[in-house]
């Protein structure tokens, strides 16, 4: 297996042809083991082509894409590899019309290509609850009103109504947690707070009331934004969970320009994992999502 790719020039040297890249895939999903797909059975035939493999339980033949976020694509595994690239080191992702440009596919397929590694990169693995001083804040996503043409703007839209909740929690030099949630009320907050951070920790706040209520399970402090009180005793804060914040506009606005409420919880996910992973190194990051790709996503299921 190929262990150093620092830059997408010594990923295209390491990977010269497709039977490197189906290699490389092969060393890290079944690190543990081979095993089929399609039954989970152990023996495993392996052909001259070195493409494909037999089940020596079910009989059935299938090549190592099968079952992963790869299978069915028309795409060269290359062209795959410098994606994962791509949206795992540049540290606002990259759009479709740019990936596009640098793969030579149409615009469809970048889009396709990026929301199936976003699969890949949802957060299902991250399931240890945060502990210690964590800070927790929701931001809206949706574009000012001021912004928009007369007859589109929303009368009584100013703030965050009308508009997409991204809630998170942060644990200080830790892990992220943050998702696209329904609403801002106190039950939904309350209830992504008990499940990702334990009880006791010390939980940092700004003045919105829907937190209120938390402090029989933790140790909460609140800065008061509204009345210019950002730090208190230089140690009460939510400046970590607002860099992410600002990290994700970026994000957004920057690179994507628009993104739909429906798929906006994929680009939340995409953004929290490459956070969870920013001080690892260019090669074991890239790796960590080969890692992630099992369970197929079709294009039906993504509009739908």
């Amino acid at each position: 297996m190929v262990t150093n790719f620092d830059s997408l020039f010594d990923l295209m040297d390491a990977f010269k042809d497709e039977e490197a890249c189906i290699d490389h895939l092969r060393a890290i999903r079944w690190a543990d083991g081979e095993f089929c797909p399609h039954c989970g059975g152990n023996k495993i035939y392996h052909f001259s082509d070195r493409k494909t493999f037999k089940c020596g339980e079910c009989k059935a033949r299938f090549s190592i894409k099968v079952g992963t976020i790869f299978e069915d694509t028309k795409l060269p595994l290359r062209k795959w590899f410098m994606a994962i690239w791509l949206i795992t080191n540049h540290p606002k992702g990259i759009a479709s019309v740019t990936l596009a440009k640098d793969l030579k596919i149409t615009q469809k397929s970048a889009w396709f290509v990026l929301h199936r590694l976003r699969h890949a990169a949802r957060t299902n693995s991250f399931n240890a609850p945060l502990k210690g001083d964590v800070e927790a804040d929701t931001t809206f996503v949706g574009g000012k009103e001021k912004n928009k043409h007369a007859d589109k703007r929303t009368p009584g839209s100013q703030g965050g109504a009308n508009k997409a909740v991204v809630l998170g929690v942060v644990e200080r030099d830790g892990e992220l947690r943050a998702a696209h949630v329904d609403d801002a009320k106190a039950k939904t907050i309350h209830g992504f707070v008990k499940a990702n951070v334990a009880a006791g920790s010390n939980l940092m706040t700004d003045e919105d009331r829907s937190f209120l209520g938390l402090d029989g399970e933790y140790n909460v402090h609140s800065v008061n934004h509204s009345k210019g009180e950002y730090v208190r005793n230089f140690v009460h804060h939510t400046n970590g969970i607002e860099s992410v914040w600002a990290l994700l506009k970026r994000q957004i606005v920057g690179i994507h320009h628009w993104v739909s409420p429906k798929h906006l919880d994929r680009y939340v996910q995409e953004m929290t994992w490459r956070y969870n992973r920013r001080d690892m190194k260019v090669t074991p990051r890239m790796n960590d999502l080969f890692a992630c790709v099992e369970g197929r996503l079709t294009y039906k299921a993504l509009i739908a």
